[in-house]
């Protein structure tokens, strides 16, 4: 019988974890009740229709090639032997160095009239009408390869992690049954991968809901752009947050949808049986071929593509190059990527077993309303925060003649650690989440019979089997830090600079190729760090 002060310590740490970071989610919320100005109504009855339409036909679009791409270079890399798959199956995470605002800048200048593809086709073919057969990438179009090809990782990595551990067994079943190759995929490899898939997918879905630099370049109308419009063009602050209310209805639909149809199923390995590591089914002639150019080709677009423009701006204005402080701007980076890791993968870590040991409804309903906050643009999240803030301490510090506290979270390192916990908790929430999923509650209870408690059972038995899922989303939390912009420019102390927020100056006042320079920095820094922790988490 477990100790009800032991259920009680996780209980509550578990809950008031949820209750932080749902508070500025429930500030959105509340402001949804607020009035609004005169362009609320002129919004119903032109824009609103449109901003609803192209998000939703954005998500879908992003969500069917995320889901192409991601399952299916995950499945190749994990289930096939061809050449450079070793290669692969780390290079295909370094599409998480790219924002897709830097992509959509790409994108644009490679394909636009006399752009970077015009230059390459003259020097080769001499004068010519090349506009005319270019392909244009803009609009809906643009922004959809833009955002998938930045974002499929999410669905690579945790694919890839959940094709790792499905045992030979699960193969052989399909042989035993009958089942091509083809048949087992779909009806046993790919079911039993669900939770990952999903989890990749709600992640893709709430950035791209999120997205603000690569819609509002390309000129798409979306509920996000509309937030932005309503909050620094007209100044009503209260409908930006109601249209945020609309997201969050959205995502909490989204999560509400996948539980219910998921209900009680089990995604763990079975431990009868024991596991057997699986091999790697050999490929040969175009079989091979055909595994090797899917694997290539989208790490070339995803990837490669986008780097070499920059690399090219940078190289024909050195200037902007010279004139970066790389070593504030790497210290800046790297110190928000610390403090804010260690704080959410603890944090998560605890909620999650809090959840698992407890088995309560209501937490669960919580913490699935807190991870929320994902869905929310970064503008407004902290906004939220700043509001929140401010009422505290002038309704409640004030009331206790406590000196005033927003310094400590206004305009500091510590408020913007706070708001980055906010907006990544469902990244690291539903990282470790997943692979929960994995472990057998019997474990526990057989942990609990030889004498281990809650604490020795999370620390010997939890930890050690979760540590390839803490460094997946470790990288994961560090490259979305890395590229995080709307939370950093409102949060960070004065005359304190990122790679992005300098990339952001620049670009804000038309000087893309000044933002290459400190865009490259971010990604080779994003590089860097997945090429030395990508052995120790992919390797086989």
């Amino acid at each position: 019988m477990l100790k009800i002060n032991q259920l009680n310590k996780w209980y509550f740490s578990s809950l008031l974890i949820s209750i932080f970071v749902a508070i500025p989610i429930i500030t959105v919320f509340i402001s949804f009740f607020e009035t609004t100005g005169n362009y609320s109504s002129i919004l119903k009855e032109t824009f609103l229709y449109e901003y609803i339409s192209n998000s939703i036909f954005l998500l879908i679009g992003v969500l069917l090639l995320t889901f192409i791409i991601g399952v299916g270079s995950a499945y190749l890399v994990s289930f096939y032997n061809f050449p450079c798959v070793n290669f692969f199956k780390w290079a295909l995470i370094l599409s998480f160095a790219v924002p897709a605002y830097i992509y959509a800048y790409s994108l644009t200048a490679f394909f636009e009239n006399y752009g970077t593809a015009f230059s390459i086709l003259k020097k080769f073919f001499g004068e010519g009408n090349y506009n005319q057969a270019i392909p244009k990438f803009d609009g809906m179009l643009g922004a959809i390869i833009s955002i998938s090809f930045s974002l499929f990782g999410y669905v690579y990595v945790l694919t890839r992690a959940s094709f790792y551990y499905q045992s030979q067994n699960l193969i052989e079943l399909g042989k035993s049954l009958g089942f091509s190759k083809q048949k087992s995929f779909f009806n046993i490899i790919l079911p039993s991968a669900r939770p990952a898939i999903v989890a990749g997918l709600s992640l893709v879905a709430m950035e791209t809901l999120s997205d603000f630099g690569s819609v509002s370049f390309f000129g798409i109308s979306t509920l996000t752009t509309g937030i932005y419009n309503a909050w620094i063009s007209f100044d009503d602050l209260a409908l930006a947050n109601r249209l945020s209310f609309f997201l969050l209805i959205f995502i909490l639909g989204l999560f509400l949808l996948e539980n219910f149809s998921r209900k009680k199923a089990q995604y763990h390995s079975p431990s009868k049986g024991g596991f057997k590591i699986k091999s790697l089914i050999p490929l040969t002639g175009f079989k091979s071929l055909l595994a090797f150019s899917f694997c290539l080709i989208v790490f070339a677009i995803s990837f490669l593509f986008p780097v070499l423009q920059m690399l090219y701006w940078t190289i024909m204005f050195p200037k902007h190059f010279t004139d970066l402080n790389v070593t504030q701007l790497l210290t800046n980076t790297m110190l928000l990527v610390f403090l804010s890791s260690c704080m959410l993968i603890s944090l998560a870590f605890i909620s999650n077993y809090g959840n698992r040991v407890s088995k309560s409804k209501f937490l669960e309903i919580l913490t699935t309303f807190s991870i929320s906050g994902y869905a929310i643009p970064g503008i407004i999240l902290a906004v939220a925060f700043i509001t929140f803030i401010s009422w505290f301490d002038n309704n409640v510090i004030n009331f206790f003649g406590i000196n005033t506290i927003k310094s400590f979270f206004i305009g500091s390192i510590l408020g913007l650690v706070l708001v980055y916990f906010v907006r990544f908790y469902s990244l690291a929430s539903n990282g470790i989440k997943s692979g929960y999923l994995k472990i057998n509650y019997s474990i526990d209870e057989s942990a609990y019979l030889l004498g281990y408690s809650k604490f020795k059972t999370f620390t010997n038995i939890h930890l050690p089997y979760l540590k390839n899922s803490i460094l997946l989303i470790g990288i994961l939390i560090t490259i979305e830090i890395i590229k995080e912009l709307p939370i950093t420019l409102i949060m960070r102390p004065f005359n304190f600079e990122t790679f992005a927020t300098t990339a952001y100056i620049f670009a804000s006042q038309d000087l893309l190729e000044a933002a290459a320079a400190p865009s490259l920095f971010l990604i080779t820094i994003a590089s860097f760090f997945i090429l030395i922790t990508s052995r120790y988490i992919l390797k086989d």
